[in-house]
């Protein structure tokens, strides 16, 4: 093969050319790239990583918030696909593509899993659609959380997507970002209400613990402009899973739920800042 040809240069080419080819907002902090900085990536800019470092100033340990999500988001998806039988996923509010993707995990156990990432994000969408290019089982769309109608009758939904069977619901750090007038425990009841019986509903968020540094850290989220509500208290969002059968052990801290080995420092106790939880409706 030749020199800069393999799959791996084709993908990073591709990202080159997504980020000449995508309009994008650089003077507005965006979610996904924060994130995409805290899990170690290179698809941020200067205003992101401002905001991570005012985070990391009054709580060193973002970062490390950060990388627990998404070691739970992969072993909610292991439980997803080897226990629970699921083979349709619809991922909303994605963010960008890194080590471990949710269709990855999940075609790894069962390489006919069907998965629908969900962003409105240019770049993501850009990088996902580079990614994703060969691959028929998996699609990402263009659609935001506030409007479930758009995503579930997007034309790829329903490809993918065969509503009468059961199926996840991925809400992984994204219902914190909604402001109440949002309404999220609204948007959790109208996508509850579209899974059939025996279909699961993902959350996670940061959590009010009542610790100074959660509040602290709410300040930098809203001036940053990623939203004012960022940490809700644990009663505020176990209302996410109303009608739900929570699955063992529910809606606990990351380092709680199911860790695997690759668990980033499980003793900390920072980890009571984020949660997460994995419901099935009966």
């Amino acid at each position: 093969m030749a020199e800069g040809t393999g799959p791996l240069d084709r993908l990073l080419d591709s990202r080159v050319k997504v980020l000449s080819d995508v309009e994008v907002n650089t003077d507005e902090v965006s979610i996904a790239r924060v994130y995409d900085y805290f899990l170690g990536g290179k698809d941020n800019f200067a205003v992101d990583r401002a905001a991570c470092a005012a985070m990391m100033e009054v709580v060193p340990e973002t970062p490390l918030l950060a990388q627990a999500n998404r070691c739970f988001l992969r072993q909610a998806v292991r439980f997803l696909i080897g226990e629970a039988g699921i083979r349709q996923i619809v991922d909303i509010g994605s963010g960008l593509p890194t080590a471990g993707n949710v269709h990855e995990i999940a075609q790894e156990i069962d390489p006919a899993t069907h998965v629908v990432y969900v962003d409105n994000d240019p770049i993501v969408l850009a990088h996902a659609r580079a990614l994703l290019a060969t691959d028929a089982r998996t699609t990402v769309i263009n659609a935001d959380l506030r409007e479930p109608d758009a995503i579930f009758g997007h034309p790829e939904t329903a490809r993918l997507i065969d509503f009468s069977q059961p199926f996840a619901v991925l809400l992984g750090g994204v219902l914190m970002h909604l402001e109440d007038e949002e309404d999220p425990e609204g948007v959790a009841a109208d996508i509850r209400g579209r899974l059939p019986s025996g279909g699961y509903l993902l959350v996670s968020n940061t959590c009010d613990t009542g610790e100074p540094r959660a509040r602290e850290l709410t300040r930098v989220f809203a001036e940053s402009g990623m939203g004012t509500r960022c940490f809700r208290t644990w009663e505020e969002q176990i209302r996410y899973f109303d009608g739900l059968e929570l699955v063992e052990p529910g809606l606990v801290p990351h380092n709680r739920w199911r860790p695997g080995p690759d668990f980033p420092a499980p003793d900390n106790p920072a980890h009571a800042m984020h949660i997460g939880g994995v419901g099935r409706k009966p």
